[in-house]
């Protein structure tokens, strides 16, 4: 009795490996479609399996620690074009026609108040909405950047004043550090003192531009 028990559990073993390995070997030659699906299945959990671990292993990162920046024009120049997405190119837009007379911290500056706008709820919630407020139809509104709304044209005929914007926003919206403006929220140039000014607290003075920023937003 016990003999055949054991022939009957090896029989069973056989039987069960054959489900488990020649089987799929079997259909795979048969090209059965329900083996490479399994199959399919299978390499895709292995890929996922890994990708999970790495991302669970690796090293936690300061927001925007990981991306390099240079206040520097020939570096910045010498990064590749980028392809920009859609709030980016406002970014973009924003910076040559409101600061690209300024110096490169300058502009990144000016940078760093836009998306600070976009994080605090008194704002916009995206970078277009930001730099479009206040904007109606072409020369009507009360702006929050002039440009958008005083009449001129919006080209960016300026090459390397085009390309430094460009570079500059596409760093900034991928999450560089904001370094230079202790979250401002708020500029204007030195030829003005807008009300505003008296009120909210000043946080650097980059080129020809004060910035501010609100504590109670």
């Amino acid at each position: 009795m016990t003999r055949w028990r054991l022939v009957a559990g090896m029989a069973a073993c056989v039987t069960f490996g054959l489900l488990l390995g020649a089987a799929p070997a079997a259909a795979e030659a048969t090209d059965n479609p329900v083996a490479r699906l399994i199959s399919l299945e299978r390499d895709g959990m292995n890929r996922v399996a890994a990708q999970h671990v790495a991302r669970l292993t690796r090293p936690a990162v300061p927001h925007g620690a990981e991306i390099e920046v240079r206040y520097d024009r020939a570096w910045l120049l010498a990064l590749d074009a980028p392809v920009l997405s859609e709030q980016g190119e406002c970014l973009a837009n924003a910076l040559y026609h409101e600061a690209r007379g300024e110096s490169i911290k300058g502009q990144f500056a000016v940078a760093e108040v836009i998306l600070n706008r976009v994080d605090s709820p008194a704002f916009p919630n995206t970078i277009c909405g930001v730099i479009n407020q206040g904007a109606r139809g072409v020369t009507n509104g009360r702006c929050q950047f002039s440009f958008a709304c005083d009449g001129n044209s919006l080209a960016m005929n300026e090459a390397e004043a085009r390309a430094l914007a460009r570079r500059i926003a596409d760093l900034m919206e991928s999450g560089a550090p904001r370094a230079l403006t202790e979250g401002a929220t708020y500029f204007h140039t030195t030829q003005v003192a807008p009300r505003w000014s008296r009120v909210f607290d000043r946080t650097a003075r980059i080129g020809a531009h004060l910035f501010y920023r609100a504590d109670n937003i």
